[in-house]
């Protein structure tokens, strides 16, 4: 008996948060000797006696417990959640700092753990909502959404080509970034994409100001200024064809716009006065589109 309280009272270490797979007792105590809780087989016992613990994430509270509470907790204990949307067009940097804001984590720590868990400089995350543990680490928030969100881009991927090469899907992304920036709709994505490979296809510069909203400038005004002093690899005005890297997280529309263009011979765009789009083949129609556009 007194050995049994001792065993009860031992410390166990862990996050405030953990996630608890689904799957038997037994699988659930494997997991965790994995990640080095200190856990044993007669945890499994003792669980079946105190109860199944439910799958998901969990708030432990403290990172030091007694093994009597850790069990306890594991039965009992849910974490609170909190929904973080991330809208199509949206930069890494300032999505970064949205999670640091909204979930109190710390924004270096977030950029750290990005560049070193994903190996894109950009266009990462899928746009969606996610909901997210309060109380998780700036490590695990970025495990959490760079694999959700690779194993959406390698679904869809299968889905149309029937395999998912990442060299290639990058490409498509990169396109797709440019004309989420671009399109003032779902409907218009098509067509601004075939404008992007046409003007690649003629060895036009694509001189698109939304590939200069990249990063921290993601909601700033592009200026003629701002055009000529750029020197960034997204300054489509000064470098010809596609930026490295894509300008920002793209949606499935922009993903599926990039890969399956509209047919059309169209060069140039120009936003009307209602806000859709004005699409020319010929430099002097696009003039005109501008002049109507600007009176």
């Amino acid at each position: 008996m007194l050995s049994f309280i001792y065993y009860l009272n031992q410390p166990v270490n862990s996050p405030k948060v953990i996630y608890i797979p689904e799957g038997s007792i037994s699988k659930i105590i494997t997991q965790m000797c994995n990640k080095n809780y200190n856990v044993s087989k007669l945890d499994t016992l003792l669980l079946r006696v105190i109860g199944s613990p439910q799958s998901g994430w969990i708030n432990i509270g403290t990172t030091h417990n007694s093994r009597a509470d850790f069990l306890y907790k594991l039965t009992t204990a849910k974490a609170a959640l909190q929904n973080i949307m991330l809208i199509p067009g949206e930069t890494t940097y300032i999505f970064l700092d949205q999670l640091g804001e909204e979930l109190k984590l710390d924004r270096e720590l977030l950029q750290k753990e990005y560049e070193m868990q994903s190996g894109w400089a950009e266009g990462a995350f899928v746009p969606n909502t996610y909901s997210l543990p309060i109380g998780i680490t700036e490590k695990m928030v970025i495990r959490i959404l760079l694999n959700e969100s690779s194993s959406q881009m390698q679904k869809l991927s299968k889905k149309i080509f029937g395999t998912y090469n990442e060299k290639k899907w990058l490409h498509f992304v990169t396109v797709a970034s440019i004309i989420q920036k671009e399109s003032a709709s779902i409907e218009e994505m098509p067509l601004v994409s075939s404008v992007i490979y046409n003007r690649i296809k003629k060895g036009m510069k694509l001189q698109m100001d939304g590939t200069l909203n990249y990063g921290k400038y993601s909601h700033v005004k592009v200026t003629p200024s701002r055009i000529q002093e750029d020197r960034s690899i997204y300054n489509t005005y000064l470098y010809s064809g596609l930026p490295s890297v894509p300008v920002c997280n793209v949606s499935v529309d922009a993903i599926r716009a990039a890969i399956f263009p509209a047919d059309t011979n169209y060069l140039y765009f120009m936003k009307s006065k209602n806000g859709t789009h004005d699409f020319s083949s010929n430099y002097s129609t696009h003039l005109t589109n501008i002049k109507r556009a600007t009176k």
